[in-house]
C-alpha cells in the first residue's frame, strides 16, 4: 500500500528495489517444497546476507548492520 498521495512515485521505490534483488537473488534460483523452506531461505537471506554482508549505495556502500552500528556510536558521542 502506497504511503503517500496518489501519483507519487518515489515512495515505495526502496522496497520495490529490495523486493526485485530478493526475488532474483534468493526465491527465482531456488525451488523451495514447502512453505517453512522458502520462509527459512528468505529469513536467512535477509538476517545472515543481506542485512551483515551486503553493502549498500545508499548507506555509504557499508552493510545496514554496520551503517546502524555506526549511527549509534556517534549518537552516544553526542549525546555525551
Amino acid at each position: 500500500v502506497s504511503m503517500s498521495r496518489r501519483g507519487n512515485c518515489y515512495d515505495n521505490a526502496c522496497m520495490e528495489s529490495f523486493h526485485s534483488l530478493i526475488k532474483k537473488e534468493c526465491i527465482y534460483p531456488n525451488r523451495f517444497h514447502t512453505r517453512k523452506e522458502a520462509k527459512q531461505a528468505i529469513f536467512e537471506y535477509i538476517e545472515c546476507f543481506y542485512n551483515r554482508k551486503r553493502s549498500h549505495s545508499a548507506l555509504g556502500y557499508v552493510s545496514p548492520c554496520e551503517f546502524e552500528e555506526a549511527y549509534y556510536a556517534n549518537q552516544r558521542k553526542v549525546a555525551a
